[in-house]
């Protein structure tokens, strides 16, 4: 089968605010990440930076053909970087814009982004604050200008969500008002949280997939081979079909506790999934829904160990 990774990270640097806090790239893979120093990258990327090159090295070696990059505002907004991969490689990412959703203005943002060449906006709904006023709500006037402008130029919306029902409702709004704009629901609906069921319930609309980045890392306690996280994928399976559901694997973070493979040869092993469930879930329905065409496949490359 061709895998495709739905969600995943790069980014050169990180030097941000998030929530007042700054968010700096230290050494040895490390960051500042709100008030203390963690291992943001396994420790051998000691430049600090999370690059392509070192992805699609990973990549090749897990056997994974194309992978979705979402943006997220703890790495910074990577706009200039992230243009610059997908020109390089048009046929292993797809990668999203962001624009600084944390304040009015946006609209302008995102049409510049599209009209650079991107074919997918990111937002990271789970970090923006709750105005009084509702200016932050993912409902909102300038939100839903912007979502009809994504619906009628084609575009796809990468999105996550608070664990609360407020979010759930505001990305109902979206849904019902913008019936073609394709939605990616990330972190799997947060299965570790009480809400998880409803985000995964969007997905029974037509234009709503779900997918599956840092699933490893809310099961993180359990460690591999993840068998709650695997129950969680069986579950949504059966709420709403498993061609609405997709492979994401957080990349880097998720890689300093695991190795890339891991992070979904856990489902392969699995017998709580029949193969053609492993096979769509793993690459095909990320393969329709992006609209991925000529997936290079790749080899299996022998350990020396083995």
């Amino acid at each position: 089968m061709k895998i495709v990774d739905a969600h995943s990270h790069l980014w050169l640097r990180q030097d941000t605010i998030v929530d007042n806090q700054p968010i700096r790239t230290t050494t040895n893979g490390r960051s500042l990440f709100f008030g203390e120093e963690v291992q943001m990258l396994p420790p051998f990327m000691i430049d600090g930076k999370n690059t392509a090159e070192v992805f699609l090295s990973n990549m090749n070696y897990a056997q994974v053909s194309a992978a979705v990059v979402v943006q997220e505002f703890i790495d910074g907004l990577q706009n200039d970087y992230l243009s610059d991969v997908q020109q390089r490689h048009p046929n292993r990412f797809v990668t999203c814009g962001m624009a600084e959703f944390r304040s009015p203005g946006y609209y302008s943002q995102v049409v510049r982004l599209y009209e650079a060449g991107f074919k997918a906006i990111a937002i990271p709904g789970h970090r923006l604050a709750k105005a009084k006023d509702g200016s932050t709500a993912l409902s909102s006037d300038e939100m839903m200008r912007t979502m009809h402008y994504m619906e009628d130029n084609d575009m796809v919306l990468s999105l996550c969500l608070a664990d609360d029902a407020q979010q759930i409702a505001e990305a109902e709004v979206i849904i019902r008002e913008c019936p073609k704009l394709r939605i990616a629901i990330g972190h799997f609906g947060m299965p570790t949280t009480s809400h998880w069921r409803e985000q995964v319930m969007l997905a029974r609309h037509e234009n709503v997939m779900v997918e599956s980045g840092g699933i490893t890392w809310l099961y993180n306690a359990e460690f591999y081979p993840f068998p709650s996280a695997v129950k969680a994928i069986r579950e949504a399976a059966d709420m709403v079909g498993i061609e609405k559901l997709m492979w994401g694997s957080d990349y880097p973070r998720t890689i300093t506790a695991i190795t890339y493979r891991m992070s979904y040869d856990f489902i392969v092993k699995s017998n709580l999934l029949t193969e053609a469930e492993k096979e769509a879930f793993l690459g095909g329905n990320a393969q329709r829904f992006y609209r991925l065409h000529d997936l290079i496949e790749l080899p299996y490359v022998k350990n020396m160990s083995e």
